[in-house]
């Protein structure tokens, strides 16, 4: 069974920055395209980056430019730095398989919340 856990989140205020992570285990981490999604109360998760295996990193339009997805095989890791961070980057930030079904159980997240 595949396991996610995300860390890094926290409190920053509007032009800052976090570097978020994800373990990955259970699963071929390096034969895996993942990707990043985020969650804000009442609204649905969201997908917002992805890197394949290759490499190719992936960004929808409102973070590309501020967000860098990159990936660590040797330590299962998939990270997200996080700059110019804006209020409405807000959310639970998971993550998770990218371009494949079915996506595998949700971790718990990690909060990240962007002070205007």
């Amino acid at each position: 069974q595949v396991q996610l856990v995300e860390s890094g989140g926290g409190l920053v205020q509007a032009g800052g920055s976090l570097r978020l992570s994800c373990v990955v285990s259970g699963t071929i981490f390096s034969a895996r395209d993942v990707g990043w999604y985020r969650q804000t109360p009442g609204k649905q998760r969201e997908f917002i980056a992805g890197i394949e295996v290759a490499g190719d990193p992936y960004y929808i339009g409102s973070v590309k430019g501020r967000f860098t997805i990159s990936r660590d095989n040797a330590k299962n890791a998939l990270y997200l730095q996080m700059t110019s961070l804006k209020p409405e980057d807000t959310a639970v930030y998971y993550c998770n398989r990218y371009r494949r079904v079915p996506l595998w159980d949700w971790g718990q997240g990690t909060q990240v919340t962007v002070s205007s």
